[in-house]
């Protein structure tokens, strides 16, 4: 690892810690000058102490929907992204489902859960993977088929100059165009997965799981281990987030080049 890469990397990364440190600062303060009652805002302390004594607890809630959102997310993307190809093979496809996908993506989760909880009940995972999934399907969906059709015409002329098949125009044209569209919806509905999921959960199921623990210390007005919750989750979706960014610096490294050297000669 070379001083130019460890200077970009520190350069993307001391602007968010800092704005980070200085946020949780501004909120401690705030709490004590304005002594803001703990129901309504507890200190970030009191949620730190609150993470350390029920660690066991969160830990394991977020274990479980931690699964739940993972595995939705691989259906999701899966589905996505098989639809999207099928698609790029059959143009009826492409404007009979682009328009329903986009339709669909504007319901709200809160109207899926319950009809997703009445279909495969409420005692397991499936519902609210399902749910998770339909939420991921959608962006994958759109943003890969755009990847896969938005080619440019003289790309797609010069491969049939050399006798390239739809295949091999597949491989390797659209595939390569589709990829920078298909990092840019995994980074929105990797976290967006843990949202899905904690939704899913206010509504029913095990009671083991990040969303049951909220909405159960919420409702014993014990909102600092609500809160710890949340950060619990927040953090389970970061990783998620960065792991889409690692997902996409290896599908996509032409595009890590091109921004090493844009940051480079800054």
């Amino acid at each position: 690892m070379n001083l130019a890469t460890l200077k970009s990397r520190a350069l993307v990364l001391w602007p968010p810690l800092a704005i980070g440190v200085g946020i949780l600062a501004l909120w401690e303060g705030a709490v004590v000058l304005f002594k803001i009652q703990q129901f309504l805002l507890p200190k970030p302390s009191s949620i730190w102490a609150e993470l350390l004594e029920n660690w066991e607890v969160l830990r394991h809630a977020s274990w479980e929907t931690g699964k739940i959102s993972l595995g939705g997310l691989a259906i999701g993307i899966v589905a996505g992204v098989t639809f999207a190809f099928f698609t790029t093979l059959f143009r009826f496809l492409n404007e009979g489902l682009t328009p329903l996908a986009v339709a669909v993506n504007a319901t709200p989760i809160v109207a899926l859960a319950p009809i997703f909880n009445a279909w495969f009940g409420v005692t397991g995972s499936v519902s609210n993977q399902l749910v998770v999934a339909t939420v991921v399907f959608f962006p994958v969906f759109i943003n890969t088929a755009k990847g896969l059709t938005e080619v440019h015409v003289n790309e797609i002329e010069l491969m049939r100059s050399y006798a390239a098949g739809d295949w091999t125009i597949l491989r390797e044209v659209r595939i390569p165009n589709a990829l920078p569209f298909f990092a840019n919806a995994l980074r929105v509905v990797a976290p967006l997965a843990v949202i899905a999921a904690i939704v899913a959960e206010y509504f029913g199921g095990p009671q083991d799981r990040v969303g049951y623990v909220i909405t159960w210390n919420a409702g014993l007005a014990r909102y600092d281990v609500a809160w710890a919750a949340i950060a619990v989750a927040s953090a389970f979706g970061l990783s998620l987030f960065i792991g889409a960014l690692l997902i996409e610096r290896v599908s996509t490294p032409w595009k890590s080049a091109v921004q090493l050297e844009e940051t480079t000669k800054k």
